[in-house]
């Protein structure tokens, strides 16, 4: 990831105070459903529209002072998300990975979440009450894990869009290693699979 490098949660943790820590998750459930009747969804991704006009994760900096990773990071889902976020925790079983810049000197913290369609479709519902809506959050969006016929529209078109920091590569890298996507869906793309 470019400008970032790459580090074990025990090195990320052990970083200086002078060093802010940000957490954020990728929110995914299986999805059976079929787009026109025939194009397979296979899951729902969210991703969400940033108050800066990008798109990233949901989620945000933790005071490690006062809280663990992912205790920050559960209190940000509640104020982005709404109180359908009380359904399911982020625990350290979903981190994924921890990447420095720097600068500024941030540490971003990864994690996936694999939810029900149900507990996913109660986030979606609920997202335009909570608290950072309208404010931080201007709104969810479902990644199209599915390439139309022209090769262009679906998730080529999608990351075209503009993404916060390193969240393109998060997406890429999730959707590579959680195997959301079908098998040769990198080279069928034309975009380059993360590294594992």
């Amino acid at each position: 990831m470019a400008g970032m490098r790459r580090l074990e949660l025990a090195e990320a943790l052990q970083l200086g105070p002078g060093w802010r820590h940000a957490c954020h998750a990728l929110l995914y459930a299986p999805d059976p459903g079929l787009l026109f009747g025939r194009i397979p969804l296979r899951y729902a991704v969210l991703m969400q529209m940033r108050f800066d006009g990008r798109l990233g994760f949901p989620g945000g900096f933790v005071d490690l002072r006062d809280h663990s990773l992912e205790d920050g990071l559960n209190r940000e889902l509640d104020e982005e998300l709404g109180e359908a976020a009380a359904a399911f925790r982020v625990e350290r079983a979903d981190y994924r990975s921890s990447h420095a810049g720097s600068r500024p000197r941030v540490v971003v913290h990864f994690y996936t979440k694999c939810l029900t369609l149900e507990q996913l479709t109660a986030v979606e519902r609920g997202a335009p009450r909570a608290r950072d809506h309208g404010l931080e959050v201007l709104g969810l969006v479902r990644v199209p894990l599915y390439t139309l016929r022209d090769g262009v529209g679906g998730l080529p078109a999608f990351l075209e869009n503009t993404f916060i920091g390193n969240a393109r590569e998060q997406l890429l890298e999730a959707l590579q290693n959680l195997g959301l996507l079908e098998a040769g869906s990198f080279a069928r793309l034309k975009i380059s699979a993360p590294p594992p």
